[in-house]
């Protein structure tokens, strides 16, 4: 599947509602990333925060595959769904 920037924010927001959903690995997104529960509603259809939800989620290997077996997906999807979101502003180094 070729990732667009619709195909991006779709899996984007799929991650979103994982993560709401995990109750353990909830309070650590909200923890490390300083959003609030109302940002989850308020703030989930802007590009910034769909990219800082793959990016958390691209933290972990286990979290990664977990996502991407439940919605299924290619294990490098989030990443790749990252990088069109956030466009040349943010290219990687390497």
């Amino acid at each position: 599947m070729v990732m667009t920037k619709d195909v991006a924010e779709t899996l984007a927001l799929k991650a979103l509602a994982w993560l709401v959903t995990n109750d353990e690995l909830l309070p650590v997104f909200l923890g490390s990333t300083g959003a609030s529960v109302g940002d989850l509603k308020t703030q989930a259809a802007t590009s910034d925060f769909q990219v800082s939800v793959l990016e958390f989620l691209t933290m972990d290997d286990a979290w990664v595959m977990a996502f991407c077996d439940s919605v299924s997906q290619a294990y490098e999807a989030p990443m790749e769904a990252a990088q069109v979101l956030a466009g040349q502003s943010r290219r990687h180094w390497t």
